[in-house]
């Protein structure tokens, strides 16, 4: 369970790093979605599959589209890939960021932050996501609407920028 915790993380780390690094709208978005993956399986790893699950189909389902938007209102015909030298130099600039910044706060806090969940179960009364979904209801449903309702204006907001002034997508309302 600790090896698929690595490997959760640095691919976290290595599809953040691709996301920041590409200007290209494309490989941006699937480094988006690498990115949403692995969160949600380093959430469902330490007793979140619930919070896991809402924030896969929010962050996948809202933000996505309107992303899939406007990548397609700005298109390029030659995209630069992950290969080519300036995406390159950017790679190698975040990684060295990102390794000195690990050197600089690293110092032993994080070696807990590897253990899952449900790895002392038998120590336990509770499964660990019970928690998380009683106060999503409890609590946080309420930020949970509002959030929704948010991402539906923004969703409108982007149409109304990319269409115009003249031929926008409210004007017919």
């Amino acid at each position: 369970m600790t090896l698929l915790m690595y490997l959760l993380m640095f691919s976290w780390i290595f599809a953040l790093v691709a996301v920041a690094s590409n200007p290209s709208p494309y490989f941006a978005a699937l480094g988006l979605v690498v990115v949403a993956g692995s969160g949600c399986g380093v959430l469902i790893a330490h007793g979140g599959p619930f919070l896991s699950l809402v924030l896969f189909l929010i962050y996948l389902g809202g933000m996505l589209v309107v992303f899939a938007y406007s990548a397609a209102l700005a298109a390029e015909p030659h995209p630069e890939t992950w290969g080519s030298e300036p995406v390159l130099i950017y790679v190698v600039v975040y990684l060295l960021g990102v390794v000195g910044a690990a050197v600089l706060v690293g110092g032993g806090w994080y070696e807990a932050s590897w253990v899952p969940a449900d790895e002392l179960s038998e120590f336990s009364m509770f499964r660990g996501d019970m928690g998380g979904v009683a106060f999503m209801y409890s609590l946080g449903g309420g930020m949970l609407v509002i959030g929704a309702w948010v991402l539906l204006l923004t969703l409108f907001v982007v149409l109304e920028l990319t269409r115009g002034l003249s031929r926008g997508t409210l004007r017919v309302v």
